[in-house]
């Protein structure tokens, strides 16, 4: 799929995620008896509308959003204005947009998980490199073996070896099964906690492949390919077996880059070379697990819906999680819609167009809990005025304070759009590294 097309499907995405948001607050403004004048699509200069009622309809020149206008927004004089509406029934109103967007992320992200998906499976995983000090290292595990088999159940997928050591009770002991040079060889280790993931790990890196010979001249070697190396993918398309490697080989026009990710000592680098028809890599020989292939699967409908939810409930611990990162590397934690849309081109790329359900939904999902924030002039900046006069049984914050509010949060607002835009534009020749 081409990146004019992902990039158009983006910003439908984030169009429709926008203009459900103000249709919330629309809806719940009606039902609550506010007069709401305008409810537009885009954002002025008007372009044309028609009046229903008491309200226009509008679609106007810049196609960025929606808006409504209700009146009265700050003034509790007028007749049937938004102002002059109880707090609980303004906090309502406000929170509508938000729980919209929360309530089209579960659909979205529900439907995503209910698509069948593309999985690779094998008979078993190749170790690329064993961490120093590990359970891993201590049994002698080596680059090159090929675990099949962890606690009597086969290894077929990635996360299997972790989704079985940590099934096991802390401090037991294991048994592996690996294949060394042909021989099926036996082993136990326990199992250690890392104490950053709260993991029980062995200490191994594991894929599908290790590169076994590099023929010295050839364009693989002079490009920096080398032995014990292990190919993760090739201009963003993952590697599993030859046939794998011969198509994203053949995605790449004669005399462009061909961009290798590598694994080496554990840790990811990237190369290139030019493509001179290449269907193979040059020089290059390749010891693979054996039978890895795409296996098809789909989830239970009741079962996408319970991780749907669960995404949701626990995206705000998720964001607390993420404080720590988002202080050390803002640039790689803070995306806006630039961010946004270079983020879904690459995970489109690399993963099929089926995620794009799943961006739709992480865009809606953020849309919804950034405007949850407490901070004028976001819908949580007005839910929180309306709260602190709910408790106060009605009676109104000084028209003064919620001035010096909504300036001060306007203020905070414009800079971290500014920080958020320039950081989007730096990491834009950089990518996320899907």
């Amino acid at each position: 799929m081409s990146v004019a097309v992902i990039i158009i499907l983006f910003i439908v995405a984030l169009f429709v995620a926008v203009c459900l948001h103000e249709l919330g607050h629309f809806i719940t403004a009606k039902r609550a008896g506010v007069k709401v004048e305008e409810f537009g699509i885009g954002i002025p200069p008007r372009l044309f509308g028609i009046k229903r009622g008491e309200t226009i309809y509008s679609v106007n020149a810049i196609p960025l959003g929606a808006f409504v206008k209700a009146a009265g927004e700050n003034d509790p004089t007028v007749p049937r204005s938004l102002a002059g509406k109880g707090p609980w029934t303004r906090l309502g109103i406000y929170a509508a947009g938000p729980l919209v967007n929360i309530f089209l992320a579960f659909v979205l992200l529900s439907a995503f998980l209910a698509l069948p998906i593309s999985t690779v499976a094998s008979n078993g995983l190749m170790v690329h490199a064993v961490a120093e000090n590990s359970p891993a290292e201590e049994a002698g595990i080596e680059p090159g073996d090929i675990i099949l088999e962890i606690e009597g159940q086969p290894v077929r997928r990635r996360g299997d070896v972790q989704d079985i050591v940590n099934s096991v009770e802390e401090e037991a002991e294991i048994t592996l099964f690996l294949l060394r040079n042909g021989q099926v060889e036996e082993i136990t280790l326990k199992p250690k906690l890392d104490p950053e993931a709260q993991q029980l790990k062995i200490g191994v890196w594991l894929w599908w492949n290790m590169v076994s010979q590099v023929e010295e001249g050839s364009s693989a070697y002079e490009a920096g390919v080398r032995p014990g190396d292990t190919i993760l993918s090739i201009n963003g398309q993952g590697v599993y077996n030859d046939e794998s490697i011969s198509s994203a080989l053949r995605s790449v026009e004669e005399g462009e880059e061909i961009n290798l990710v590598l694994l080496r000592d554990g840790k990811e680098t990237s190369l290139s070379l030019t493509n001179v028809g290449y269907q193979t890599l040059p020089g290059v020989e390749l010891r693979w697990v054996d039978g890895t292939h795409i296996e098809k699967e789909r989830l239970p409908v009741w079962r996408a819906v319970y991780l749907g939810a669960r995404y949701i409930i626990y995206m705000p611990v998720l964001i607390i999680e993420a404080i720590p990162l988002i202080i050390k590397s803002p640039d790689m934690a803070l995306v806006g819609p630039i961010g946004a849309g270079q983020l879904t081109v690459e995970l489109v790329r690399s993963s099929g167009f089926s995620s794009i359900l799943f961006m739709a939904g992480i865009i809606s999902l953020g849309l919804g809990i950034f405007n949850l924030l407490p901070i004028p002039p976001l819908d949580g900046g007005g839910m929180l005025v309306a709260f602190i006069e709910g408790c106060r049984r009605g009676k109104r914050l000084s028209p003064r304070t919620v001035r010096l509010a909504y300036t001060i949060g306007t203020t905070f607002l414009i800079a971290l759009a500014i920080l958020v835009t320039f950081t989007d534009i730096w990491r834009l020749p950089r990518g996320f590294g899907l």
